[in-house]
C-alpha cells in the first residue's frame, strides 16, 4: 500500500518544508528525489501509488507523543483519534499493563505505548492515596488497587530495578514528594533511596524520570542524577531567586523536563496561582535552554488523552515559546530523550506515524485542533 500526500506543507520535527510531496510505503516514510535536486521534497516519477491525499493549505506532522500519561481501557484510542500516536505512560499496573501493550500491538487503530510500568514510591507514599480515592471511578478498579512492590531503603533498589527490567518497563519512575502541595503529607523516599534507585536503573540501562512537585524535590531528584523531571514544580514565581538557580541547575545538568501546564490548569481551581508559577517556571526554563518535552498527565479524567496535548501546546505558547519550539517539544524532542529512534520526525526509514491538520500550527499552534488525517504505521485511521 502506497500513499501519497499531495503539496502539503511539511513540519519534520524540527524545521518546516513548504509544498512537499510525501510518500507512504507499508508502515514507513518513503524515499524521495536526492537534496538539493529540482524535485526535492517530491515523490519519485517512477513510483505508482494506490491512494493520493491532496495536502493544498495543510500541514503535516510527526505523530504527537504525549510525554506523561495515565493508561486506561479507551485512553489509546482516544489519544489516537487527536493525532497523539504514542502515549508514555508513567504508571501503569501489570494486568492493565498487559491490556494495553497487547491492544497498541495488535492494532493501529489505537496509539502506541511505552510505560514505566511499576513506578518507584514509599510504602503508602504518592500515589497511592489518589488511586484508591478514584478507584471506584474506574471501569476497572482493580486497574488502581492491585497490590504492587514499595522500596523502603537503599538496599531494595537492585531488586525492585530489576523487577522492573524483567516486567519489561521502558524506563523507570521515581517518586519524591511528601505531600505538601496537596494537603495530605504522605510517606516520601528518602534521599539515599532515590540515589540507589537512580544507580540500579543506570546500570540496567533504564532512564529515570522524577515525579517531583516543589523546588524541595527538585533539588533531591537532581542530587539523585534523574535523567528528566515528570513535570515543571510550582511554588517559585518569576522574579525569585530560588527559581533561577534551580532553572540554571537543571539546564546545566541537562535534564529534560516533562511540563505538563494542562495539569496544573486542571488543579487551578483549588489553587488558581498554581497554575501561574508553573506557566513561569517554564518561560524559565525555556529561556535558559533547558529540554523541554510536551505531556500532559492525561487520565481517565483530566486532562483527556488526545485532546489534552493541544492544550498544552497552546499553554506552552502562552508560557513563552514559539509554535514551532512547542510541536518540537511534542515530537522530535520527546523522541529524543526517550530513544524512539524510529518516530517523532518526517524523515524517508521512520515509522509512518503522522498528523495531518488544516491551517499552519508552526504559526498558529491551535491548527493542530483542525486534524484531517492519522497514520499509524501507515495505516490511515477511520473516519
Amino acid at each position: 500500500m502506497r500513499t501519497l500526500i499531495h503539496d502539503v506543507r511539511v513540519f519534520d520535527g524540527v524545521r518546516i518544508h513548504e509544498c512537499r510531496d510525501l510518500l507512504i510505503e507499508g508502515a514507513v516514510i518513503g524515499r524521495r528525489a536526492p537534496e538539493g535536486s529540482s524535485t526535492e521534497g517530491r515523490a519519485p516519477a517512477d513510483v505508482s501509488v494506490d491512494v493520493t491525499v491532496d495536502g493544498t493549505g495543510m500541514t503535516l506532522l510527526p505523530g504527537l507523543i504525549d510525554a506523561h500519561t495515565h493508561t486506561f481501557d479507551g485512553d489509546l484510542a482516544a489519544a489516537l483519534a487527536h493525532g497523539v500516536t504514542t502515549e508514555l505512560d508513567m504508571f501503569c499496573l501489570p494486568t492493565n499493563l498487559a491490556r494495553q501493550r497487547a491492544l497498541a500491538a495488535a492494532r493501529d487503530d489505537v496509539a502506541d505505548l511505552r510505560s514505566a510500568g511499576t513506578l518507584a514510591t514509599a510504602p503508602g507514599g504518592h500515589p497511592i492515596q489518589v488511586m484508591k480515592a478514584t478507584a471506584h471511578l474506574l471501569p476497572n478498579p482493580w486497574d488502581a488497587l492491585e497490590p504492587f512492590d514499595t522500596p523502603s531503603s537503599p538496599a531494595d533498589a537492585a531488586a525492585f530495578v530489576a523487577a522492573r527490567v524483567a516486567a519489561g518497563s521502558d524506563y523507570l519512575k521515581v517518586v519524591i514528594d511528601d505531600g505538601p502541595t496537596d494537603g495530605t503529607p504522605v510517606p516520601t523516599l528518602g534521599r539515599d533511596t532515590a540515589t540507589a534507585l537512580v544507580a540500579a536503573a543506570r546500570s540496567a540501562g533504564l532512564r529515570t524520570i522524577a515525579h517531583t512537585s516543589t523546588a524541595q524535590d527538585v533539588r533531591i531528584a537532581l542530587d539523585a542524577g534523574v535523567d528528566g523531571l515528570g513535570h515543571v514544580w510550582s511554588d517559585t514565581a518569576q522574579g525569585d531567586p530560588e527559581l533561577d538557580r534551580l532553572v540554571a541547575r537543571v539546564t546545566e545538568q541537562g535534564v529534560f523536563v516533562v511540563t505538563t501546564l494542562a495539569y496544573f490548569e486542571a488543579l487551578s481551581v483549588d489553587d488558581p496561582g498554581r497554575a501561574a508559577r508553573a506557566a513561569q517556571v517554564t518561560g524559565a526554563l525555556h529561556r535558559a535552554g533547558a529540554p523541554l518535552l510536551a505531556g500532559t498527565d492525561a487520565t481517565p479524567f483530566a486532562p483527556r488523552h488526545g485532546d489534552g496535548l493541544h492544550r498544552e501546546l497552546e499553554l506552552l505558547t502562552g508560557a513563552g515559546l514559539t509554535p514551532l519550539a512547542a510541536l518540537t517539544a511534542a515530537t522530535s524532542a520527546t523522541a529524543h530523550h526517550f530513544g524512539l529512534t524510529d518516530r517523532g520526525r518526517i524523515a524517508p526509514g521512520l515509522r509512518a506515524d503522522l498528523v495531518l491538520v488544516a491551517g499552519d500550527p508552526t504559526k498558529d499552534v491551535t491548527a493542530t485542533r483542525a486534524v484531517r488525517g492519522v497514520w499509524r504505521r501507515g495505516v490511515r485511521l477511520a473516519g
